[in-house]
């Protein structure tokens, strides 16, 4: 992949080497909870409450943020990431090339329908990070938020991408990443909402087929960012495309459920099997075309 050199995203935020970031569980956030009701009782207490409220927006105004007290944190002090080794750093320049590419591709799609592309946030992490979605684990793999508007990724989910399930590459890894920013595309188009109101009262094995059917459109709209890479700017290296076909068929369920002794169970699919996600990549390599990316239409089978 023809990468160095290229554009990288301003959009890339790097959580590495920090603590979670506070919210209602900060050390400083509880203790005004539990002192609330006694301030709210006293004369005493209601003055000095008014005071913190008019000093915190006092604060405000001055550009002073005293909310990362409250959760724990340094008020007014970026937490610093730690020194990154240099295959790290090269890792961070590569999503960012790539992240920058996939605004290429998306902001021309909407421009073309007379729509603006909100571009999305990545949050690089280690370990484990707090969206607003929820606390996760670098062992969910990589994830969008759509509460955030976020991708959210751990830089090792490439080496165990190589080494665990066979799919090595930067082209591959590029795959990884533009499927998440599928899922954001859904999401502005109002595509993620569409698919949780379909599954309200809905059983089990009816909402993983519609988790499915958005894993596999997130699918094919990464094969339009990779078309669009391709035929406009020349993007990919001969055996790019076999390597994104690779790691797609490395994470179908059939294949994730028979690497870890499971038997395979189609009704507890949630992301589809290696053929289907093969194929839908490849539909929307091949066309370019967001139309060709209707799987709640399409026959699965």
């Amino acid at each position: 992949m023809d990468w160095r050199g290229r554009r990288q995203s301003n959009n890339i935020e790097d959580r590495r080497g920090q603590p979670l970031r506070g919210g209602a569980s900060g050390a400083g956030m509880m203790m005004l909870l539990r002192f609330l009701p006694f301030l709210l009782r006293t004369r005493i207490g209601r003055i000095l409450l008014g005071l913190g409220v008019l000093a915190f927006i006092g604060a405000k105004m001055l550009g002073i943020d005293l909310l990362p007290a409250l959760q724990g944190e340094s008020p007014g002090v970026a937490q610093s990431s730690r020194e990154l080794t240099a295959e790290e750093q090269e890792l961070t320049d590569f999503v960012s090339v790539v992240l920058a590419d996939t605004e290429e591709t998306w902001n021309q799609v909407f421009s073309q329908s007379g729509e603006r592309y909100q571009e999305p946030t990545l949050v690089l992490f280690a370990d484990r990070v707090r969206s607003a979605c929820g606390t996760a684990s670098a062992a969910v793999g990589p994830f969008y938020c759509p509460a955030d508007n976020q991708v959210y990724l751990d830089l090792s989910f490439f080496r165990d991408l190589d080494r665990q399930l066979g799919a090595p590459g930067d082209f591959a890894q590029a795959y990884v990443v533009a499927h998440e920013v599928g899922h954001h595309v859904q999401n502005l188009l109002g595509i993620g909402e569409r698919v949780r109101q379909a599954g309200r009262g809905k059983s089990e094995a009816e909402i993983n087929e519609l988790s499915v059917r958005q894993e596999l459109q997130a699918d094919c709209f990464a094969g339009i960012w990779a078309h669009a890479a391709n035929n406009q700017r020349d993007l990919l290296d001969p055996g790019d495309l076999a390597e994104a076909l690779t790691a797609a068929s490395a994470i179908g369920d059939d294949r994730l459920q028979r690497r870890s002794g499971q038997d395979v169970v189609p009704d507890s699919f949630t992301h589809g099997t290696s053929e289907q996600r093969m194929a839908w990549f490849r539909r929307g390599f091949d066309s370019g075309n967001v139309q060709e990316c209707d799987t709640f239409s399409a026959s699965l089978q």
